[in-house]
């Protein structure tokens, strides 16, 4: 199994130092079987399942007959609130319920190191030493990205070990920019961005939590 070795970056763009990444984590090997199954998973468990209809019994009124059952020439109904009428109950209609379903611990697992690998193979990888900002200002963040020569027409996720007050304050208007702890972090939020950044210390935490899994 091939050793995959990445550039580390500073918040200059410049390349500092490499990193040689854990060849049981990061490597060629990219299931799709598993990214399929954990994003419909994923997907699944953010359906609400609130959409309802009523049923002939809960839709109000109806409960007098309209008329005889007998000798008026006419079809027999029992309810003005049946199916077949305006304003009637419907049938078979969606009532809320429960879509979310799990899925093995070792399948999240190939998944998320997949979704990993697909992007170092795309280029998409980005290695920085840190992420610091002094000042909590969305102007010296867009800096450091326009540094890394990020699209602001794309969509980037960066991923820190912890998240201060500091830096919530200068990337919550960024637009284009999705921030989360590499410990929090799932295959499906890295698949839906363009980019991925993360720190040092956050993509050594990552490896922790996939080791041995």
């Amino acid at each position: 199994m091939t050793t995959i070795t990445l550039p580390i970056y500073n918040i200059e763009g410049k390349e500092i130092n490499t990193m040689k990444l854990d060849s049981a984590i990061f490597g060629d090997t990219i299931n799709e079987a598993c990214l399929y199954q954990v994003v419909n998973a994923y997907r699944a468990n953010q359906r609400q399942g609130l959409a309802q209809t009523k049923t002939r019994g809960e839709v109000s009124g109806g409960g007098r007959k309209p008329w005889k059952q007998k000798g008026t020439g006419r079809a027999r109904v029992g309810s003005i609130r049946s199916p077949l009428w305006r304003h009637g109950g419907v049938v078979f209609g969606p009532h809320p319920r429960d879509f979310s379903y799990t899925v093995p611990k070792k399948i999240k697992s190939l998944a998320l190191k997949s979704a990993l690998n697909a992007k170092i193979k795309e280029n998409n990888f980005i290695i920085l030493d840190s992420f610091k900002i002094e000042n909590s200002k969305t102007k010296e963040a867009l800096k450091i990205f326009s540094s890394l020569k990020i699209n602001p027409s794309g969509s980037a996720l960066l991923l820190l070990d912890k998240i201060d007050n500091n830096l919530k304050f200068a990337l919550r208007n960024i637009g284009f920019l999705t921030v989360n702890r590499a410990a929090d972090t799932s295959t499906y939020e890295i698949l839906a961005h363009q980019k991925l950044i993360i720190t040092e210390s956050a993509i050594k935490e990552l490896m922790e939590r996939l080791k041995n899994k």
